[in-house]
């Protein structure tokens, strides 16, 4: 297997151009006409068309996976950001918009946007992960070839601001029963769930901004539930209704689509936080490496729905041996982080695994560690370690280690 060593390759230098050639043909060809006119709303460049998410239809559901294999730093762009929709996207007036809040509440309330937009506003940079990620490594009998994005792109990172819960439930009026929330969104299916009082208390946010601009349609416009560190699914969008309860409602979607079961047959109801995890964006399937051999940088990301990452190990055989990356500020809790590190390929056949482990000690199991614990069918919450496997050729291929 290659070493890890610090360093970074380069191609070998090109000549500089001749002096004796006329000027306009040693200047950039865009320098020789003046450019086109800006915008309104700036696009990324039409070079760039290709970086897109990609999409697949299973049950009815349509999942808009982020192609992570592009992404470099912890901020995913707006309209990157993964989705996954139960029933399409609703078309919401934003003008007759309201969001009920009532149950086992002092005052019952209807607030519309206007008044919402009116209260104290927080920001926080955190992931959001749909408990189906990954879900063909944790069901596929054989590792599929497929790209990092098609393969773990149902999670995404983004600055999210918005109002917190406890401001709302808070001025309610809290009656001395109320334990629960349910919560539902104004989309055809009223997917709804159940999240407990103490957490939305502590972390809850009613999102109305994303990366600085308001919530897109996709995400929930012109309101969502946000839960960091919390399955994708329980982060309501298109909310408009909050519900005060003493016990959960058990709704058709937590009571069936998001009921994990173990290998044994018991069930974990209401397992609501995204666990510990790591994935090498390059290389990464259906990569190839430029040159067969030579000094590149292996690089990922990482995240946790129970806090910081504290550490990413990296290896460049299989598993055999681990070293720790580099992870790149800013650290943040319930967030992606950067990790980096240098590796010498020489040009054989390497594989190519990341582990993380948070500031709580969580560590990713290896696939077969996942499997043992739960059923044959499940596949919610996986969080084995990815591996990629190097071909001498330079092809990045998806493996199970």
């Amino acid at each position: 297997m290659g070493a890890l060593a610090v360093g970074s390759g380069a191609a070998a230098a090109q000549p500089a151009p001749s002096s004796q050639e006329p000027l306009a043909a040693r200047l950039p060809q865009s320098m020789a006409r003046a450019g086109s006119a800006d915008v309104p709303y700036g696009q990324p460049s039409a070079y760039e068309a290709a970086v897109q998410r990609s999409v697949s239809h299973v049950s009815g559901f349509a999942g808009w996976r982020t192609p992570l294999q592009h992404q470099r730093g912890i901020i995913t762009p707006s309209g990157l950001h993964f989705a996954v929709h139960h029933n399409g996207v609703p078309d919401i007036d934003p003008g007759r918009h309201e969001l009920r809040l009532h149950g086992l509440v002092d005052k019952p309330s209807r607030i519309d946007l206007a008044r919402l937009l009116r209260y104290p506003m927080v920001s926080r940079v955190h992931f959001l992960e749909c408990a189906g990620n990954s879900a063909a490594n944790a069901l596929s009998p054989t590792a599929l070839d497929q790209t990092l994005g098609e393969l773990a792109g149902e999670v995404s990172c983004s600055e999210w601001t918005g109002v917190p819960l406890a401001y709302l439930l808070n001025e309610a009026g809290l009656k001395d029963s109320a334990r629960w929330v349910v919560a539902e969104g104004a989309d055809g299916g009223s997917h709804s769930r159940s999240l407990p009082l103490k957490a939305l208390l502590k972390h809850g946010m009613v999102a109305l901004y994303q990366n600085g601009e308001r919530l897109r349609p996709s995400q929930g416009y012109p309101m969502r539930l946000f839960m960091p560190g919390w399955e994708g699914n329980v982060n309501i969008k298109w909310l408009h209704r909050l519900e005060v309860t003493d016990a959960p409602a058990y709704t058709k979607d937590e009571s069936g689509l998001y009921t994990q079961v173990l290998a044994d047959g018991r069930i974990e109801r209401f397992a609501f936080h995204m666990d510990v995890k790591s994935v090498i964006t390059h290389p990464s399937g259906q990569q190839t490496m430029p040159e067969t051999q030579g000094f590149y940088e292996i690089a990922g990301l990482a995240w946790s729905g129970y806090g910081r990452i504290a550490r990413v190990d990296v290896s460049v055989d299989g598993g055999r041996t681990w070293t720790a990356a580099q992870l790149h500020g800013p650290v943040l809790d319930r967030a992606f982080t950067r990790f980096t590190l240098p590796w010498k390929w020489n040009g054989r056949r390497a594989d190519l695994l990341s582990r993380a482990t948070d500031e709580h000690g969580r560590t990713q199991p290896l696939r077969s560690e996942w499997k043992r614990r739960y059923a044959l069918h499940s596949f919610n919450h996986y969080n084995a370690v990815q591996a990629w496997r190097v071909q001498a050729d330079g092809r990045v291929e998806n493996l199970y280690a």
